[in-house]
């Protein structure tokens, strides 16, 4: 763990951002707005029942808490400290090799405690070395540990996902064939894991697509590197066929990095919105952008049966002009849903109220 040089407090504009929020689109009845800004690199969150919001980033290396529209820097100088998660009163984050935890955290933020380790072994990489972390309904601790290339063979616990005890025992690989996974949730109804999975690059504009996957059994493989969305064989690896291999849910556009996912279980939207959503966090390398929006999928019985987009206009089509880029997103007590973007390095609120019919 790196040094903790200093902690400080500092005040946001809510909803002050110059952010140019009239551009995104949104279904009848629903509004964006900024929740906080100035959250550097904001990646995954996390909320604690007391209303208080957990923010890792990427690069920046920080962790921020916002309490009563104040933001606290509760941790600095972490390596890609991309994960966290708030799990009975304790923190728990990711930093590439290690994931640590600061206990009682919500009575710290002021004056934070030094975390401790709970795993530190790891594999660090150049490529996808930071980790996803979600506290799953069997009371583990999942993250998701990826390939560290573009594309080649990799060895575990490279290309997986896996899960630990609390305490960071009894770690175990449940899924292969995973190339770059920043986001799991598990169904309402059935309690299954889905994750999204981002497709490989250097193969061309419209191929291979991203992936939302769902785990069935533990020790599935989902292919990489020698197939992708199911039915694309890798040109540079074909020793094994995509028969061999588990299929995605959804096979998503090319290039679109699928990242934060979240079943939506509240009330406050309509029926027809409490679904499955997925933050694209949009194209790095695609001369046409691709990606930047929410995307919805309905899902029956664990089957796609119809995709949409909630959220566009991140991404100018036109200009290919971008002001953000969607990372995770959560689920308020109140039916909000929050979505962290570490381009403009705000969280928004995306709120619905029914439209008043006109007279």
């Amino acid at each position: 763990m790196k040094t903790i040089l200093s902690y400080f407090l500092f005040t946001i504009c809510f909803a002050k951002s110059n952010l140019p929020l009239e551009k995104i689109k949104l279904p009848p009845g629903f509004k964006i707005e900024v929740l906080a800004d100035g959250l550097t690199n904001a990646r995954q969150m996390a909320l604690s029942p007391k209303g208080i919001l957990y923010v890792a980033s990427m690069e920046a290396g920080n962790l921020y808490a916002i309490k009563n529209k104040k933001t606290y820097l509760i941790g600095e100088k972490y390596e890609l400290p991309v994960g966290v998660v708030y799990h009975k009163g304790d923190l728990y984050f990711s930093a590439v090799s290690k994931i640590l935890k600061i206990k009682n955290i919500d009575a710290h933020i002021e004056k934070p405690i030094k975390p401790e380790v709970i795993y530190d072994k790891l594999p660090s990489s150049n490529a996808h070395s930071w980790k996803y972390l979600a506290i799953g309904p069997d009371n583990k601790l999942y993250l998701a540990i990826g390939a560290p290339c573009n594309i080649c063979e990799v060895k575990d616990p490279n290309g997986t996902l896996a899960r630990m005890n609390l305490d960071g025992s009894g770690f175990e690989i449940i899924a292969r064939g995973v190339r770059n996974s920043v986001g799991f949730t598990w169904s309402p109804d059935d309690h299954k894991l889905y994750f999204t999975d981002n497709g490989r690059d250097m193969m061309g504009e419209d191929t291979p697509p991203c992936e939302v996957n769902r785990l069935d059994k533990i020790g599935e493989n989902f292919g990489f590197p020698y197939c992708h969305g199911g039915t694309v064989a890798d040109p540079e690896f074909k020793s094994k066929p995509c028969s061999e291999f588990k299929a995605p849910v959804q096979a998503l556009d090319a290039h679109v990095a699928p990242l934060g996912l979240k079943f939506y279980t509240g009330k406050k939207f309509p029926v027809e919105y409490r679904k499955l959503f997925i933050a694209e966090h949009g194209s790095w390398n695609r001369t046409k952008k691709s990606g930047y929006k929410i995307l919805m999928l309905d899902i029956k019985d664990g089957k796609v049966i119809a995709q949409k987009d909630f959220a566009t206009g991140w991404l100018d089509e036109k200009t290919q002009d971008v002001f953000g880029r969607p990372v995770d997103l959560l689920e308020t007590p109140e039916g909000d849903l929050l979505v962290s973007d570490d381009h403009a390095h705000v969280v928004y609120k995306i709120s619905y109220e029914k439209p008043r019919a006109k007279k």
